[in-house]
């Protein structure tokens, strides 16, 4: 919003000019209505905004050849490099957990390890990132 709107500096001029006419009292409700203008006027930039960030990346997606749902070319190389940077993590980890907590240290560890990277993977499916031609052949997400 510009700050040198001139719609809402009419809005304000005329608030300020029924705040004299009418007296301190009414003095919340011409607050409160011009507050609720000046939300309204913030809604529909925001929305504009919104609008206008959608459609360009749409655009971009569409340049680049790939659906919005399709993942980067180069996501499949994060989510196996989030595993592999686990099991390279796992083994310092299990001797930790071995050394201070015995057998039942060493679960929890892998416990712990297994869990990650199955939230990691869940992620990856419930946020659409598995690729479209995995989604055509699957039927259970068409």
């Amino acid at each position: 919003m510009d700050a040198r709107d001139p719609e809402l500096k009419k809005e304000l001029a005329a608030t300020l000019q029924a705040r004299k006419d009418l007296g301190a009292e009414y003095e919340s409700e011409l607050v409160d209505s011009f507050m609720e203008k000046v939300d309204q006027r913030l809604d529909s930039h925001v929305e504009q905004r919104v609008r206008r960030q959608l459609a360009e990346q749409q655009t971009s997606f569409a340049r680049a050849g790939r659906s919005p749902g399709t993942p980067e070319p180069n996501a499949r190389f994060a989510r196996y490099g989030f595993a592999g940077f686990t099991m390279i993590a796992a083994i310092p980890l299990s001797a930790i957990g071995a050394v201070n907590a015995g057998t039942g240290g060493l679960f929890i560890t892998w416990a712990g390890i297994v869990g990650v990277n199955v939230a990691q993977s869940l992620g990856y499916i419930f946020t659409g990132e598995r690729g479209e031609r995995r989604r055509k052949s699957d039927s259970d997400w068409e």
